[in-house]
C-alpha cells in the first residue's frame, strides 16, 4: 500500500522552530514529525511512503533515510512549493491508481502529529506545547523502546540519569540519556528531549526543552520552548536569546560565527524588550522563591 507525506514549509507563526532546520524534523519525543508519521503509516499497512519536501529535502532524507529500519520503501522528493493534498494528488497519483491507503491516509498534511488532527501544531508556539503535551501518552511507540513509564504519567529513558532527590511531577516526559540534576523539579507538562541536561535545583514545568539544551542550576523554565540558547514564552509569543550559558545554552558544537545564534538570528543589536527582560527575571529566580513564577494551568 502507498501513502503520500507533504512536509510543512516554515510558517511564520513558529519562526524559532524552523530556523534551525525544517520543521518535520524538530525533535518530538525522541524522533520528529515526519518520523512519527511513517512508523504511524507503516501500522496501518503502507509498505511505499513517499515523502514531498519543499524545503530542507537532504536534512529530511537523512532523517527518514530509506525506510530499511521500518520494512518499508521511503523516497524524499523536493517540490519547489508546499502543495496541498489537492494539488499533490493531481501531481503525483495516476487517476483511477490502486493500492493506496484509504482517505484520510492516502495523502497526508503533516499539519498534525498522527491521531491528532484536532490539534494543529504548526500555527502557533502555544498550539505547539499544546499538541505536544497531549500527545505524551501517545508517544510510546514501537520505535521508543528506550523510554518506559515508570510511574503514571512519568516516562523516562533507560539511559537517562535522574538524581535520587529530584521530584518528577505528572505529566512529564525525560528523554533518553537526559540527566537531572538533584532537588531538581521537572514537571507537570514538562517534556526533556534526548541529551538535555536539566541542573540542581533547576525547575522546568508547562514547558518543552529541544535536544542536546542545558538548563543551568537553579534556573525556572516555565510555559516556554527552551532550545539551545533561545527561550519562547508560548503564551505570549515573547522570545530572547539568553547570552549567559549558565542559566540556558546548547551543549551541542558552537555555532560557527559568534554574531548569530542557533536559529540564524543577528545578536549584536538586539535590544531587550519588556516582555523578554521578564522572561530573563523568570529564568533567574531560583527554586526557593516559587510564588514569582506562574503556576502551570
Amino acid at each position: 500500500m502507498k501513502s503520500l507525506l507533504i512536509c510543512p514549509s516554515k510558517r511564520p507563526a513558529v519562526p524559532h522552530l524552523s530556523a534551525s532546520g525544517p520543521l518535520a524534523t524538530v525533535p518530538i519525543f525522541g524522533a520528529c514529525l515526519v518520523v512519527h508519521w511513517i512508523e504511524f503509516l507503516t501500522a496501518l499497512g503502507a509498505r511505499q511512503i513517499q515523502v514531498i519536501a519543499a524545503e530542507g529535502k537532504d536534512e529530511i532524507g537523512e532523517a527518514v533515510g530509506d525506510g530499511t529500519r521500518w520494512g518499508v520503501s521511503v523516497g524524499v522528493t523536493a517540490v519547489q512549493v508546499e502543495p496541498s493534498k489537492v494539488e499533490a494528488d493531481g501531481q503525483f497519483r495516476s487517476e483511477g491508481e490502486s493500492g493506496w491507503l484509504a482517505p484520510p491516509f492516502d495523502i497526508v498534511e503533516m499539519s498534525h502529529l498522527p491521531g491528532s488532527p484536532e490539534l494543529p501544531l504548526v500555527e502557533s508556539y502555544a498550539g505547539w506545547f499544546s499538541a505536544l503535551n497531549a500527545w505524551m501518552p501517545r508517544a510510546i511507540t514501537p520505535g521508543r523502546i528506550r523510554v518506559v513509564e515508570i510511574r503514571p504519567g512519568i516516562w523516562v529513558g533507560s539511559r537517562a540519569r535522574v538524581s535520587p532527590s529530584a521530584d518528577l511531577v505528572a505529566p512529564c516526559w525525560i528523554g533518553d540519556q537526559v540527566t537531572v540534576g538533584s532537588g531538581a523539579l521537572v514537571g507537570p507538562s514538562a517534556i526533556l528531549e534526548d541529551r538535555s541536561v536539566v541542573g540542581a535545583r533547576a525547575l522546568v514545568a508547562q514547558s518543552w526543552v529541544g535536544s542536546d539544551t542545558s538548563v543551568g542550576k537553579m534556573t525556572s523554565v516555565a510555559h516556554s520552548l527552551a532550545w539551545g540558547s533561545t527561550l519562547i514564552d508560548w503564551q505570549n509569543d515573547s522570545s530572547l536569546h539568553v547570552p549567559d550559558s549558565f542559566l540556558l545554552g546548547p551543549l551541542a558544537r558552537p555555532q560557527s560565527d559568534a554574531s548569530t545564534d542557533r536559529f540564524g538570528r543577528n545578536l549584536r543589536s538586539q535590544v531587550p524588550s519588556e516582555s523578554q527582560i521578564s522572561l530573563i527575571t523568570a529564568l533567574r529566580t531560583p527554586l526557593t522563591q516559587p510564588s514569582q513564577l506562574k503556576q502551570p494551568i
